[in-house]
């Protein structure tokens, strides 16, 4: 048996079968994502759904439970369940719309914030993981492209 230490392997080269499509491969990789950060979410204790409402919230607090529902692609009804759950966690709270007495504006809580700040930091893990093995402009060219493509099909949408 040797005493050198094991050397590490080389990156992996792999050739797309005929089905990996672009779209069949963005669409895999996006749940593996969701699927890795899901599994480490859960370990400081939070649902992909909790983690998604508390992400989207981050960016737009005071927004209506209506527009909450159409960023996540969901119904009103189950957005108001969430929150709900949220709420009485302590995490979300519900505030009158000053315009329309039948809507509620939703804020995070200060509890909510250390939550997120670990929320980024399972991101920056799960990021590293993903991007393992490029270089930095490897990585600042796939953003760069992703970008485009998200460009590309948001400009169709509209």
């Amino acid at each position: 048996m040797s005493s050198r230490p094991a050397e590490s392997a080389p990156p992996r080269t792999v050739s797309p079968a005929p089905t990996d499509t672009i779209g069949v491969l963005l669409s895999d990789a996006a749940r593996l994502l969701r699927r890795r950060f899901d599994a480490r979410a859960r370990g400081i204790g939070v649902s992909r759904a909790q983690w998604q409402v508390l992400i989207a919230l981050s960016r737009s607090e005071g927004i209506n439970q209506a527009m909450l529902a159409e960023r996540l692609e969901v119904e009103t009804i189950t957005v108001a369940r969430m929150v709900d759950r949220l709420q009485d966690a302590g995490l979300v709270e519900r505030r009158p719309d000053p315009a329309d007495r039948r809507a509620w504006r939703l804020f995070l809580t200060d509890r909510a914030h250390p939550l997120l700040a670990d929320l980024q930091a399972v991101a920056a893990e799960v990021r590293a993981e993903m991007l393992a093995g490029l270089d930095g402009g490897e990585q600042a060219m796939l953003q760069a492209m992703l970008l485009r493509v998200r460009a590309n099909l948001s400009a169709r949408e509209e």
